[in-house]
């Protein structure tokens, strides 16, 4: 894309899951095919301990994730695991989101992907225990989904297998960038 043509604001909030790491491959491939289509990236890092409470979780990470919002201009969010907590908040304000393995199998996750007005893209694996694939496409007419995929997005055998989910994903995230999501902003 043209320096020229990309607009000022566009700035992405980049949730990690539980362990913190927003590094991690699939999450990492997403925040740069926004940085590449130049976007600002600002990035959640955990405060204290995650709760080892699995229902403390949730507002534990919800409340940390309401600061972060705080002052960003109407940001993307692409968020990972139990980043996906931010699907009410995201909601609420109607921004658009890319949820990496999202927890599909916690109602408030679930209630605000159904409360969305803004696009999203979900992302999961068919051997991810909380990875719904029929909800997930009732939920968002923009599924990515990776055959035998675990939470981490990894799928067995060679790893040459694994690293052709992060392409697949790769082009699928830049494909809802540039078809869905910044479209009317690319001229």
């Amino acid at each position: 894309m043209r320096e020229d043509v990309v607009p000022a604001h566009r700035a992405v909030l980049v949730i990690p899951g539980s362990g913190g790491c927003w590094h991690l491959p699939h999450q990492l491939f997403a925040a740069d095919a926004a940085r590449l289509r130049g976007a600002q990236l600002h990035h959640v890092s955990w405060r204290g301990e995650v709760p080892t409470a699995p229902e403390a979780r949730g507002p534990w990470a919800a409340e940390q994730i309401a600061a972060a919002l705080r002052g960003l201009p109407r940001p993307l969010i692409i968020a990972s695991s139990l980043g996906t907590v931010a699907a009410g908040l995201a909601a609420d304000q109607g921004l658009p989101a890319i949820w990496i393995t999202p927890l599909l199998h916690r109602p408030e996750v679930v209630e605000g992907l159904r409360r969305a007005s803004a696009p999203c893209l979900l992302i999961g694996g068919t051997a991810d225990s909380s990875w719904r694939p029929g909800l997930a496409r009732e939920l968002s007419p923009h599924v990515f989904e990776a055959d035998g995929a675990d939470h981490g997005l990894r799928v067995s055998g060679p790893l040459a297998r694994s690293a052709a989910v992060l392409g697949d994903l790769a082009t699928a995230v830049e494909n809802f960038l540039d078809r869905v999501l910044w479209l009317d902003e690319r001229r």
